[in-house]
């Protein structure tokens, strides 16, 4: 007989574990492992994962052992977790301020708190919107399905074995990715290609990042983005940049290199522009649910303080400490603002500035957690939008700080890059927790869970996450450094969000930001998303113009790995399809899937640590640089190989499930 089975009553929720301290403790733990593993993964490709599932099998493992364990306390710990390992994606903000020279390093308390109160906020935006974008829509919410899935199935009988094995996968796919990142920084076998072609007077570029971690987000996000990720590389590589070559690809000293900077000073902007037109779109069809759902939590809050019962599984925080927490974040975020205007050259704007930002975030915010909510059910938190929400942002706080310093930024352009940066960095705060939030709060409805105390679990998650952000940020800057910045070495990492960002605003305050490129990328925008509406209306299968528009502006060698892990895990559910149980054999696969992504960037973490001990980028190779020309066949059949034995190991794995 079951003892920690959860029923969804309220009699039942009642009497069950589900806020406890050891659910926290154990969520904590977690959580400086994959904010440390996100972060890194974010710096180096401009991607995040979704850490809900792996926290939950985890979770279940150590729970069993503790008696009156439950459904809704393994919730709680993978809300923590899953807080903390999205707020993670503020790194595509903050490099910035060093990339423009700005910082020289990230300062632990002010870090800390951008990333407390952004997310705090995040928290609070998005419980208005439960019931309108969780309770009373048909979105799927892909991730935080397959979490309350693996937790329910967690929570039966007999299911110590199952739990066993999900752990046991994601421990093996992720020392798979680790060991190969491990040879790769042996320069045993190669971490990349790249190579630059001709057409007749243009010049484009192809490549592949030999990457166990990009081939897991493929497999997780599934091929409706893969193949919109290979739309937006074929009109980036195969369209716009033979156009912006045409005539000068002949005479480059280096191909590659032309190629390469055309592409970041042109082509992305162009994806930019796609990426803003699709987070407009979005806003456009979600402003009625969110209107809808702030008048029926404003509802439920009436009936109880009127001591009418609501069911736990419809409680949220009340709408007045909502409210309330919302109206005082505005204070220490006026101190922040103030603290980064004070000894700037632009101090003489103080007021000014403080009054127009604070409104901004007030505001920005609320329509920037509809946004991200919206399309975390729609496509799922690992696929994020955020970087492209971001570009609205930032474009929105430069216009309106240009708006309101006049001519300031003849004299002082670099500090009005900065403040903007800054001040999107706290409103994107809010948009990666309330990305997540509506996730888990999915999850929770779907296994029975009190909406307000998950509630309080992202708020305890997100303060885990910004105490370990800083450090985290502070080893990358001093191991690696990042592209763009001074003194910046070939192994800098990209950082390819940060970068975005702030070219952006140093285009808006320079005026030189070609807004011919990001005008043709809205039109491209648009007829993407005119056709994903076509195709939603009349077919079964979807164009997610995000994903198309981030499939322009991210480099070729990233772009081609997530495309091709989707179809790797196309084919194996296929397969998984045909055997006797195909819900538990896929769901298998997301664990090994899951397992690459943590592995290696963990590892990446530590090599991070190895490397600013030592101050030498290369402190693990021990191979001659006369072996780099073996290394590249031997990397691509190590690769090839090694997905091969994994994926066939975890089939058979599947196969010994009843």
């Amino acid at each position: 007989m079951a003892k920690n089975k959860t029923e969804s009553s309220p009699q039942a929720a009642t009497s069950v574990r589900e806020l406890t301290l050891r659910a926290v403790i154990i969520g904590g733990l977690i959580t400086l492992v994959f904010t440390a593993a996100n972060t890194y993964l974010g710096l180096k490709v401009g991607l995040t994962f979704a850490t809900s599932i792996p926290a939950a099998v985890i979770s279940m493992a150590v729970l069993r052992k503790f008696s009156g364990h439950t459904v809704v306390e393994n919730n709680i710990v993978q809300t923590i977790a899953s807080a903390a390992g999205t707020l993670s994606a503020i790194i595509f903000v903050l490099p910035g301020l060093v990339m423009i020279g700005w910082w020289s390093g990230f300062s632990y308390w002010t870090t800390m708190f951008v990333c407390a109160i952004g997310g705090t906020l995040g928290v609070m935006y998005s419980i208005p919107l439960r019931r309108a974008l969780v309770t009373g829509s048909d979105l799927p919410y892909p991730e935080g399905v397959a979490a309350a899935e693996v937790l329910k199935v967690g929570d039966e009988t007999g299911s110590a074995e199952e739990n066993k094995r999900g752990l046991k996968i994601i421990i093996v796919g992720a020392l798979t990715s680790a060991g190969y990142a491990l040879a790769t920084a042996f320069k045993a076998v190669a971490g990349s290609l790249s190579a630059a072609f001709r057409i007749g007077g243009s010049g484009t570029m192809a490549g592949a990042s030999l990457s166990l971690a990009l081939v897991g987000v493929g497999h997780l996000v599934g091929p409706a983005v893969g193949i919109a990720m290979i739309v937006g590389l074929v009109i980036s590589y195969g369209a716009l940049l033979p156009i912006f070559t045409a005539g000068e690809a002949a005479n480059a000293d280096s191909l590659l290199d032309f190629v390469g900077t055309v592409f970041q000073h042109d082509v992305r902007f162009v994806g930019a522009g796609a990426m803003a037109i699709a987070a407009i779109w979005t806003l456009i069809k979600i402003i009625g649910p969110i209107v809808s759902g702030m008048k029926e939590s404003l509802a439920s809050s009436r009936k109880r303080e009127e001591g009418e019962t609501v069911p736990l599984t419809e409680q949220d925080i009340p709408f007045k400490i909502v409210l309330l927490v919302t109206l005082l974040s505005m204070i220490p975020i006026g101190f922040l603002l103030w603290n980064f205007l004070h000894s700037s050259p632009i101090s003489h704007h103080t007021a000014i500035l403080l009054i127009s930002s604070i409104l901004f975030v007030l505001l920005a915010g609320l329509i920037i957690a509809g946004i991200c909510g919206y399309m975390a059910g729609l496509i799922g938190a690992s696929n994020s939008p955020i970087s492209g929400v971001g570009i609205i942002v930032v474009i929105a706080c430069a216009l309106l700080t240009l708006l309101v310093t006049g001519s300031e930024k003849d004299m002082n352009p670099t500090a009005l890059v900065a403040y903007t940066l800054f001040t999107t960095a706290i409103v994107f705060g809010i948009a990666t927790i309330s990305n997540d939030n509506l996730q888990d709060l999915k999850t929770g409805q779907l296994v029975g869970a009190t909406p307000w105390k998950q509630q309080v679990a992202l708020v305890i998650g997100v303060v885990f996450g910004s105490l370990i952000i800083p450090p985290i940020l502070q080893l990358m800057l001093t191991a690696f450094g990042f592209q763009g910045m001074e003194g910046a070495g070939p192994d800098a990492l990209a950082a390819p969000q940060a970068a975005l960002l702030s070219s952006v605003a140093q285009g808006i305050f320079g005026g030189n930001l070609n807004w011919a490129h990001i005008g043709l990328g809205a039109l491209i925008g648009m007829g993407v998303v005119a056709i994903n509406e076509v195709l939603i209306r009349t077919t079964k299968y979807s164009l997610p113009p995000l994903a198309v528009g981030m499939g322009m502006y991210l480099p070729f060698s990233l772009t081609i790995m997530v495309p091709l892990g989707a179809l790797i895990g196309y084919i194996y559910n296929k397969r998984a399809d045909k055997q006797s149980n195909p819900a538990q054999s896929k769901r298998l696969g997301v664990l090994l899937a899951t397992g690459l992504i943590v592995g290696e960037s963990l590892f990446g973490v530590l090599n991070a640590g190895i490397i600013g001990a030592t101050a030498n980028p290369d402190a693990l190779a021990i191979m001659p640089e006369s072996f780099a020309g073996a290394a590249i066949p031997l990397g691509v059949i190590v690769f090839i190989g090694t997905l091969i034995l994994s994926y066939r190991w975890v089939e058979k794995k599947s196969q010994e499930v009843k």
